[in-house]
């Protein structure tokens, strides 16, 4: 048996499919990573210059290709994992006989 409670107030929760929730999640991915790598360039500016901390210009360089090719990586992992989810979603609307929105 189940116990009758009282009637909930607010907003019923909001369920969402797990594919729609992903591909969100990875479209928000992508649009966070560039301020992400303008964060990450804009450190060498931070670092001190003056007295025994001197960071070689060097490092800096070695630092900024470095960050670099992380952000090419990360966008291509996004950029592959929206295209296998774009996939994924035209296939699921062709097996259903249906328009894709």
């Amino acid at each position: 048996m189940t116990e009758a409670g009282p009637p909930r107030r607010g907003k019923p929760p909001v369920f969402l499919e797990r594919q729609s929730y992903r591909r969100r999640r990875v479209i928000d991915a992508a649009r966070v990573l560039p301020f992400i790598g303008m964060l990450l360039w804009v450190i060498p500016l931070l670092w001190r210059e003056d007295g025994a901390v001197a960071v070689r210009s060097s490092s800096a360089i070695l630092y900024l290709f470095g960050v670099w090719i992380l952000l090419v990586a990360g966008a291509a992992v996004l950029s592959a994992k929206l295209a296998a989810q774009a996939r994924d979603g035209t296939a699921e609307v062709e097996a259903r006989g249906g328009e894709a929105p």
